[in-house]
């Protein structure tokens, strides 16, 4: 708790002023939140946000706009991942900052992040790069991107935990309502029902986004092709896996494969306890 109580001193002490932070910490900390919006940018693998309500992915050259006081804690497992914090003061904005989302990072933001590749601490209103960051912030509504809509609900039910925990280790498997419902001693409208009212999503949905989220892992962390890592989540077509993904990402998985990464050296080195 003395690692969380420092991280919110850091980013609410100062109330009026813009924080940069480019250290490794939230994924170690307990759900929390402050009184800062955040903008959170990811970069060479795959982060990994909970929330009360929902778990999202953030691959790498994505970005996620998280409004103040929203709980939420971060979790990653991959050593070349690179995250830049930047907090905002509450500017009495509306809509696209009310509201939790995840975008692809464009071409000029990226130019400006590089801009200010060096910048880390507080910046107070009145120096140029308070009013650079300003700018940087109202760009991210302006550019009207689609969201990155790759979400899994959350439920405390250790039933459908338990279901799910299951499905996630049968990936390549021929995955059925029928089939699972049978398994977990359970009939398909029962099961149907579960995942309706405790997830508010379908039992096909579901699987769809477990497979989409590996494959991610694999693009990202495996020597395997494109054809392997779709047989690997359980697509017998190719091209019904490239769909699939391009639906629920926004890309085919090869751009999503060739998609550039920051550079290791445009970023501060993260400080390590």
């Amino acid at each position: 708790m003395e690692v969380l109580n420092q991280l919110i001193n850091a980013v609410d002490q100062n109330p009026e002023t813009i924080l940069v932070m480019r250290q490794q910490t939230e994924q170690r900390l307990p759900s929390h939140q402050h009184d800062k919006a955040q903008l959170l940018l990811v970069y060479g693998g795959i982060a990994y946000l909970q929330t009360n309500e929902r778990d999202f992915y953030i691959p790498s050259n994505h970005y996620i706009w998280i409004p103040k006081n929203y709980p939420h804690n971060l979790m990653f497992n991959t050593q070349d991942l690179y995250i830049i914090n930047i907090y905002f003061p509450d500017g009495r904005s509306s809509g696209f900052y009310d509201e939790l989302g995840i975008y692809p990072v464009s071409k000029l933001l990226s130019e400006m992040l590089a801009f200010s590749e060096t910048w880390q601490g507080d910046y107070y209103q009145g120096s140029w790069e308070f009013e650079f960051m300003t700018t940087l912030k109202k760009l991210l509504s302006k550019e009207n991107l689609k969201k990155f809509s790759i979400q899994l609900p959350t439920t405390d039910d250790q039933r459908l935990n338990a279901i799910i925990d299951n499905l996630r280790n049968r990936l390549n498997e021929n995955l059925s309502l029928e089939e699972t419902a049978k398994l977990s001693g359970m009939s398909v409208r029962s099961l149907t029902r579960l995942f309706q009212t405790k997830l508010r999503t379908t039992f096909v949905q579901h699987v769809k986004m477990l497979r989409i989220i590996r494959a991610m892992e694999l693009i990202k962390d495996s020597d395997l092709n494109m054809t392997e890592i779709a047989y690997e989540v359980g697509y017998s077509n190719i091209a019904a896996f490239s769909n699939n993904f391009r639906q629920l990402t926004n890309m085919r998985p090869t751009q999503f494969k060739a998609q550039r990464i920051f550079q290791k050296s445009a970023l501060i080195p993260f400080q390590k306890d």
